[in-house]
């Protein structure tokens, strides 16, 4: 039986190594994690996709929270067990980001990313089980939190994210499932949107982690 090699990562006919086996740990290489990220980005994304050298401090930060690097999650003060909070002004990459990281993890149950709007509007259709399709045990990476528009069924409004975030904590408590999320909201403008009780909780279920306010719009 094949020994997996979780620092060995083939797309297409390369192999990317980003580690060396060192007494059976693995030790990651940041430029090489850059370099994969590089060629995959623009595998998902077209051939225009770029890492910038402004995003390579928050990339970091991120790749030691995916690898379960402890001592630089210390040092940066996150917290392995939460999830991420990634947020930042439209257009920065939080999405294309967030959609690229899992990647380096291919020996890892990726999350899915999935737009809160569509969620809204799957709730518009189908009602209350969506909030529990949601607070399930799978892995999910909610894009774009706090600009959805409010859940209508029958005539019921409802806080459709703030429901899902609270099963979500639920879930952490019980069987540290982590959530993830992009946000291009503030705290005190999440905390308008979906009230105290749930930015409690928010505090609980995420680290934050943020691009410059002055990043550029990558869309352009």
């Amino acid at each position: 039986m094949e020994t997996i090699k979780p620092h060995i990562i083939f797309e297409n006919k390369y192999q990317f190594q980003i580690g060396d086996v060192k007494q059976n740990i693995i030790h990651y290489d940041f430029d090489r994690i850059l370099e994969y990220l590089d060629y995959k980005g623009k595998l998902l994304f077209g051939k225009k996709f770029k890492i910038y050298s402004e995003d390579k401090a928050l990339i970091f930060k991120l790749c030691v929270y995916f690898i379960q690097d402890v001592s630089n999650c210390k040092k940066f003060n996150i917290d392995p067990n939460k999830g991420i909070l990634l947020s930042g002004p439209v257009g920065c990459g939080k999405t294309s980001l967030m959609k690229l990281v899992k990647y380096i993890l291919p020996h890892i149950k990726p999350y899915e990313v999935v737009p809160c709007r569509n969620i809204a509007f799957r709730f518009n259709r189908n009602g209350f089980s969506t909030i529990q399709q949601y607070g399930d045990n799978n892995y999910y990476c909610f894009d774009d939190l706090g600009v959805e528009p409010t859940g209508k069924h029958y005539g019921a409004d409802c806080n459709v994210m703030g429901e899902i975030l609270l099963s979500r904590y639920d879930l952490f408590l019980k069987h540290k499932i982590r959530t993830h999320a992009t946000a291009n909201l503030n705290a005190q403008e999440l905390e308008q949107r979906y009230g105290n009780r749930v930015r409690s909780r928010m505090r609980q279920l995420f680290n934050l982690l943020a691009f410059d306010k002055e990043s550029e719009d990558k869309r352009e």
